[in-house]
């Protein structure tokens, strides 16, 4: 897609990398607005689909390099931090905490993930291994055991042998008394630990818990996130590059962390909906980002709810963070049958493969559903499929893998339903999942939905915003032009 003149001065960008598409809105010198949707994760057309994105807007080429001196700023959501959290694909990392504590965030404040299960199935801990540190200081800062630098140094030499890069350094009551704290990171330093992520700068809080989760959290990520702002940023030098925040700000790619990643891309989305209902007179709001790979909501009223603790895939972070709730029902949330009901999630077909009528051989998805409904066509849907990627939706393949659904469905219930009827089931099944979690950030805290307005964002959020809305009891609903 080319534009009039790519290098004119002035050029700003704003871009979100989901799980299932990229999105580019970009604004020229002369103030007019270009928007651009590419998948996510397309490695036989290009690397990296932020990059992609911006070269398709200013006409270029793969082979071109970016004329950085014609950009301005580029500001990004991502969630490659959150998908490396998720998916356990983070930076082998060791812990490195006070003697005797050894298990302490195995064992943290030992809750029950499920109250009722005769088996504990635990999460995974972030750390590859743990070494105990010789030292203790009190409460009261008083040194019980000095740091045994010699011994720190043999076991951190070690561990540097084995090949460990990140290190998390989390020692008793070292929120308020950080000598050891920093003693053993500058023997970290000077051994060549590239990331060494420090309890007290990390999270300066009491609860050795949370804190050394927080710290782990951040060494797990903030390689990953490293090597991906430095793509980006080697290929827009000379550009203003920001990253947002799980608490809703923008910081400067060098300063962009591990623990501040998490809510990167849905963050952005609750400040955008703030500020596209403004413009509108809507005071009260919840938020409906329907994406591809999951559904993130928010209440507002007047002011940004934050949590200063979450809990993200059985990992405890002290951050602050917008209040957000998600549920892994997405465009791409793939659809079975179990021989009993309807299931929609939480596995996601993502980019790549994506959904059926991605042309790359998915599974049955949301998505799909909504094409059989014909809610969905080709004409209108982004042309970015195929091994061209100029080609539209596959509607064919939809009737040709719903048939043998049907089929199976039919048997199981003998019953005799169409293939529109089952394809409209699992979308009432998705629907009532987003309206739960609408709840529980709504009418479960003492709010009156019917009151708010719905708004409504992300690529697959229009198509099901008056279906949640009437599931809520909620009268209105605000879609921006952009807001897919």
């Amino acid at each position: 897609m080319a534009t009039s003149n790519p290098t004119q001065s002035g050029w700003q960008f704003w871009i979100d990398r989901g799980g299932t598409f990229t999105d580019v809105i970009a604004i020229d010198p002369q103030g007019r607005i270009f928007t651009h949707k590419l998948l996510s994760e397309n490695p036989e057309r290009y690397p990296d689909a932020p990059l992609q994105g911006i070269r398709d807007i200013l006409g270029l080429s793969a082979e071109n390099a970016i004329p950085t001196a014609c950009i301005d700023s580029v500001k990004m959501g991502t969630t490659v931090g959150t998908n490396a959290l998720l998916e356990h694909k983070g930076e082998p990392t060791v812990l490195i905490t006070t003697r005797g504590f050894k298990d302490a965030l195995r064992i943290a404040y030992q809750h029950r993930p499920d109250i009722f299960a005769m088996y504990i199935d635990l999460p995974g801990m972030l750390y590859t291994q743990v070494a105990e540190a010789d030292e203790r200081i009190d409460a009261h800062g008083n040194v019980v055991a000095p740091l045994d630098i010699e011994l720190t140094r043999d076991t951190l030499a070690r561990l540097r042998d084995q090949g460990f890069d990140s290190v998390a350094i989390v020692l008793m009551h070292a929120y308020r008394y950080p000598q050891h704290e920093q003693a053993v990171a500058d023997i970290a330093a000077d051994l060549g630990f590239a990331q060494i992520s420090v309890s007290h700068r990390v999270s300066a809080l009491m609860k050795l818990v949370s804190r050394g989760d927080t710290t782990v959290v951040d060494a797990y990520l903030s390689p990953i996130l490293k090597r991906y702002v430095d793509t980006i940023a080697d290929e827009l030098t000379q550009t203003k590059l920001f990253f947002m925040q799980s608490n809703g700000g923008l910081v400067d790619a060098t300063g962009f962390r591990g623990k501040d990643c998490i809510l990167s891309g849905p963050a952005g989305g609750v400040v955008g909906a703030v500020a596209s209902s403004a413009t509108e007179g809507d005071k009260s709001i919840i938020g409906f980002d329907m994406g591809g790979t999951s559904t993130d909501v928010c209440h507002y009223s007047g002011e940004f709810e934050r949590t200063l603790e979450s809990e993200v895939a059985g990992m405890r972070i002290r951050a602050p963070m917008l209040h957000i709730h998600t549920v892994a029902a997405g465009g791409g949330s793939i659809i079975r049958f179990d021989g009993a009901r309807f299931r929609v999630g939480p596995e996601s077909a993502g980019a790549n493969p994506g959904p059926a009528c991605y042309r790359r051989g998915g599974p049955l998805t949301i998505t799909d559903c909504n094409v059989m409904l014909g809610k969905l066509s080709a004409v209108n849907f982004p042309k970015v499929f195929g091994e061209t990627g100029d080609l539209g939706i596959d509607e064919t393949v939809v009737g040709r893998k719903f048939e043998p659904l049907a089929k199976e469905v039919n048997q199981a219930t003998g019953k005799r339903f169409s293939v529109y009827q089952i394809a409209q089931g699992f979308v009432d099944v998705a629907v009532e999942n987003m309206a739960a979690a609408i709840k529980r950030i709504s009418v479960e805290r003492g709010y009156d939905v019917s009151k708010y307005t719905l708004c409504c964002f992300g690529g697959a959020g229009a198509q099901h915003a008056c279906l949640v809305a009437q599931a809520l009891g909620m009268t209105r609903v605000l879609i921006h032009e952009h807001a897919s």
